[in-house]
């Protein structure tokens, strides 16, 4: 049985790294630990009650699912608490340090909390630069080119013309990577430049941490002092009033000291809900640019480096179908191929075309037609006669919230994007709003058959 758990906890993290990237799967998942299986319930430990916290409120629902992909008498996924854990991944902070760091609040010292490289930096191991995540293993096609370019002269000049950097696109289309290449290439030219590095959420983390030590002295010299500031994933901060306005400062220090920044979002900076009309005039006086989606050759040519950096064979055929057939984004492509292999080590089956439909079944149908939230969100907003902008809304009308509910849901079993991502694209919701919408028309359908017939029609829409 152990054996076939740990099988299991392979694939599943084989899927988050995917799903998540490496940068998310180092930070949050490396130190997961599988426990045991009792009674239908895994058990996973993690070091420290913040990380677990943090798992249960993100991403839970995520494992579970996965879980249950690949056993389905699993009921529930549960975190422990184990402190006896080596903690050898960012951003975990040992006991020690956590102990530290209660007595002593102080955010410029919480330096295993960011990636920060430079002469100042504390513990450069700390940084969360993946090394893996370098310009010369992007594949560049027509799609990225000129982002792969833009990052390229960011990183290699003193100097430019434009100021901060924006790049945004869908997920899994390669924003992180380039950030991480950027600030890898810095680290290498010029070592002694101070390069901070982070996603929005841990941006918003670290600023309430301060208001609530009432050390927000510190967190404006940490965060104001580097050279280069890169924040991914900007649009979190939506609707998040206070850390908007503090982001907006730091963001004018820097750009006015000559600082350098660059930011990622999911949209362009004009179509950012919830973001104030500031940021977005001062994200969009740099350089905007536009990751779009991959083409067969590209996603081609993305498996096929993998495979020759890893030295691992598969038959050019089932590359191909892959290609074809997984188009929503890289990281899924990738995690896809992971599995695969993954699951062909640990079976000992060779990796057919047969082997894809049967592995990849639950792939291979959510990519038969891919479904984007923003189209369920205008689908449905049509079909109720709401207009699209009170899907982002804090209106709890019932004509307005109902219509959210149900686009939240079939967001839920239409994509394979996580309880976290779906709250965010209804104004910055908390992944427990989706949970509880799900639930709701779920119920609503098995007792009223005229609104079930309304979901199932706007699911046929969506799928054809």
């Amino acid at each position: 049985m152990k054996i076939n758990l740990d099988g299991q906890w392979m694939r599943v993290c084989a899927r988050l790294r995917g799903e998540f990237g490496e940068t998310a799967y180092k930070n949050w998942f490396s130190a997961l630990e599988l426990q045991e299986e009792k009674d239908g319930i895994i058990y996973l430990s993690v070091p420290t009650s913040s990380s677990r916290d943090w798992i249960e409120n993100q991403y839970l629902d995520r494992i579970l699912t996965l879980w249950r992909g690949e056993n389905a008498k699993i009921s529930d996924v549960k975190i422990l608490l184990n402190e006896k854990a080596q903690i050898s991944s960012f951003p975990h902070p040992t006991k020690k340090q956590h102990d530290s760091m209660t007595s002593t609040p102080s955010v410029a010292k919480d330096k295993h909390i960011v990636g920060v490289t430079g002469s100042s930096a504390t513990d450069k191991e700390a940084a969360c630069f993946d090394a893996r995540l370098s310009f010369d293993r992007f594949v560049v096609g027509k799609s990225n080119e000129m982002a792969f370019a833009v990052a390229k002269r960011v990183a290699d000049e003193n100097e430019i013309s434009f100021n901060p950097l924006v790049l945004y696109g869908g997920v899994g289309l390669g924003k992180t990577h380039l950030m991480q290449a950027i600030a890898l290439e810095i680290q290498k030219k010029h070592p002694e430049k101070k390069v901070l590095y982070l996603s929005a959420e841990k941006f918003m983390y670290h600023f309430i941490r301060a208001l609530r030590y009432k050390d927000t002295i510190s967190f404006k010299e940490q965060f104001r002092s580097v050279d280069v500031l890169m924040v991914d994933d900007i649009q979190f901060i939506a609707d998040k009033d206070n850390t908007q306005e503090e982001f907006f400062h730091t963001f004018n220090s820097l750009v006015d000291d000559k600082r350098r920044v660059v930011i990622s979002a999911d949209k362009s900076p004009a179509e950012l809900d919830g973001i104030e009309a500031r940021m977005k005039s001062r994200m969009g006086s740099g350089l905007v640019i536009e990751i779009k989606p991959t083409n067969y050759e590209l996603r081609l040519g993305i498996l096929q480096s993998k495979l020759e950096r890893e030295h691992i064979d598969v038959p050019l055929p089932v590359l191909e179908f892959l290609a074809n057939k997984i188009t929503s984004n890289v990281r899924e492509l990738e995690g896809a191929l992971n599995r695969l292999i993954a699951y062909a080590d640990l079976v000992g089956r060779s990796i057919t075309i047969e082997t894809v439909k049967d592995v990849l079944q639950d792939l291979l149908r959510a990519n038969n037609h891919y479904v984007t939230i923003e189209e369920i969100q205008k689908t449905v907003a049509e079909h109720f006669h709401i207009k699209i902008h009170e899907m982002h809304s804090t209106r709890r009308a019932r004509m307005i919230a109902r219509p959210r509910q149900v686009a939240m849901y079939l967001s839920k079993q239409l994509t394979t994007r996580s309880l976290p991502e779906i709250g965010r694209s209804f104004g910055g919701r908390d992944h427990t709003t989706v949970m509880h919408a799900v639930r709701k028309v779920t119920e609503l359908c098995d007792k009223d058959p005229a609104f079930a017939k309304n979901v199932s029609v706007l699911t046929d829409m969506l799928k054809n």
